[in-house]
């Protein structure tokens, strides 16, 4: 963003746009992560071999969860069972698949409580990631907000000024507010046995 064309407006709409990209990217990242409790989601990040090309797993399977500590994977194609059972077990989520000859079965199984300490601590830095990514994302804005009020041509008010970086600091306080709920979330699922 210049400074020519920026107005505190478009400064605090593009700080707002990219603490929300943080924010999404955090959940997407906590989703990833296994509990003892089956979730689809955490086959996202799967790739499977296809044909030669690396395609996401849900694009070539459907992905069920049939009870509480099991996923049940359905390929379209019958042929793709070995790639997604590679996929699977190439991945770092240490879980073993079995088929027969039809869909794949995904036992999840309990975690152990050193385990669950693990995952906290991951989920704990991840979230101090994307804390520090929202504060990045404040000081961007704030140094733009400081830029305009000392543009020559168009200079912003120390009032306008002071205000816009109040918002910002509003947007950011309750950005972090929304990444510690995710963590509390998070660390209360791992944690449930």
């Amino acid at each position: 963003m210049t400074t020519a064309t920026a107005n505190p407006d478009a400064i605090f709409n593009e700080a707002k746009k990219r603490m929300k990209t943080s924010l999404e990217t955090l959940k997407k990242e906590m989703a990833s992560i296994r509990t003892g409790r089956a979730n689809a989601s955490i086959l996202d990040t799967i790739q499977v071999e296809y044909y030669g090309a690396l395609m996401p797993l849900s694009q070539i399977a459907s992905v069920s969860v049939p009870e509480a500590s099991m996923l049940m994977i359905a390929p379209f194609d019958k042929t793709a069972i070995k790639a997604i059972e590679t996929a699977i077990l190439k991945s770092d989520l240490g879980l073993n698949p079995a088929n027969d000859g039809n869909v794949v079965r995904l036992p999840i199984p309990a975690l152990t409580q050193e385990r669950r300490k693990e995952l906290t601590k991951l989920v704990n830095k991840l979230g101090e990631e994307i804390k520090t990514a929202i504060r990045n994302v404040r000081r961007d804005a704030n140094d733009h907000v400081k830029k305009l009020e000392k543009d020559k041509q168009n200079p912003l008010s120390e009032d306008a000024s002071k205000k816009s970086v109040d918002q910002i600091q509003k947007l950011t306080d309750d950005s972090i507010k929304e990444v510690d709920e995710i963590i509390k979330h998070k660390d209360a699922e791992i944690m449930k046995v």
